[in-house]
């Protein structure tokens, strides 16, 4: 029999540190969803100091990974996102999906 009134905590692989905490830098710059933009509005950190961070508190390969990573991907930067976008939905007609 199960005990009444327990709910199950569900972990998560890695979970979101504090933003206090320095750690929150490292986990933002890894997630794809997070722009530079935003993580330098929460923190203050440019994206150049962020690199300055990531080379410090990672491996070096990790590193490498990572720079090869944010530099394919268009969602890191805001501008790139958007421009990204636009041409996306210019090559989708209306008609086409309906």
């Amino acid at each position: 029999m199960k005990k009444k009134g327990h709910t199950p905590i569900t972990r998560v692989k890695n979970p979101e540190p504090h933003i206090s905490d320095p750690d929150w830098i490292v986990w933002a710059a890894w997630a794809d969803r997070i722009t530079f933009e935003e993580i330098e509005q929460k923190t203050g950190k440019t994206e150049a100091e962020v690199i300055k961070i990531m080379r410090r508190s990672i491996k070096p390969v990790s590193f490498r990974l990572w720079r090869k990573r944010v530099n394919q991907k268009s969602i890191k930067h805001r501008k790139k996102f958007e421009y990204s976008r636009k041409e996306i939905t210019s090559k989708i007609k209306k008609n086409d999906y309906l």
